[in-house]
This record gives structure tokens, sequence and C-alpha cells, in this order.
């Protein structure tokens, strides 16, 4: 309501947006007409994600204009996540999961990817999750 009033498009545009992607996964089948806060989180670290790739694209095409548009609106989405956490954050995250589930080599990184995946979901993003848990691991 707050957007409609003060007539900010970019942010209506991308509350749209989840709230299209909330009732899609709310009415899928086997959903239960229910949406719990974490599958809501990954909703929004995932139009996040979306738009980023698709912003880089258009830079490539060299439509800044798009990208500019595409990257207000995951501002505008990241404003409702939680704070990202910072290296040494999602480091000593990382080593509490590795020493819980006692892994001390890269082959055990399945495990440890699969835990810190679900644990750290909408505050780190998977890319940067797996190459700090390789680093950690070799």
């Amino acid at each position: 309501m707050e957007a409609m009033k003060a007539k900010d498009k970019v942010r209506l545009m991308a509350l749209r947006n989840v709230k299209k992607c909330f009732i899609e996964a709310k009415t899928a089948p086997g959903a239960g007409d229910e949406l719990s806060d974490e599958t809501a989180l990954k909703i929004m670290a995932k139009l996040v994600k979306q738009g980023r790739d698709t912003a880089a694209l258009y830079k490539e095409q060299g439509r800044e204009d798009l990208a500019g548009e595409e990257l207000a609106q995951v501002e505008a989405i990241e404003t409702y996540l939680p704070k990202a956490l910072s290296d040494e954050e999602l480091i000593s995250e990382l080593k509490v999961i590795i020493a819980e589930l006692g892994a001390t080599n890269a082959k055990e990184m399945g495990k440890v990817m699969g835990v810190a995946s679900k644990r750290l979901a909408g505050r780190a993003e998977g890319k940067a999750i797996s190459a700090k848990v390789r680093e950690l691991l070799s």
C-alpha cells in the first residue's frame, strides 16, 4: 500500500512479482494452501538471483536502461530479506556445520552442502557457500 500511495513504480512492480510467486507457490499441487517463512525466503532469494542474472544479460546486450530497472527491483526485494552474511560470518557458520558433521575432506562436501544450504538459505548464495566449503575442506 505504501508503494502505491508513494507512486513508487519500481517497488510496486517488485512487490507484485513477489506476490504472484507466493500465490503460485501456495496454489501448486501438494502445497496445502500454506506458505512457510522458509519457503517465502527461498522464493524471494530466487527472484533476487534471477533479477541479477537478467540485469547481467541486459548489460551484455548494451541495455543499461533495462539493467537499471531490474537492479532497482532487486534492491526493493532485498529490503525484505535477512541481512546477507559477511565472508567472516559465513566461514564461522560453515566451520560450526563442518564440526557438527565431522567432515574432514572434500569427499564429504555433499553432506556439508546439504545442511549448509538449508541452514543458510536466504542469507548466503549457493555459489558462495560452495566456494567456502571447498576452501575449508581442502
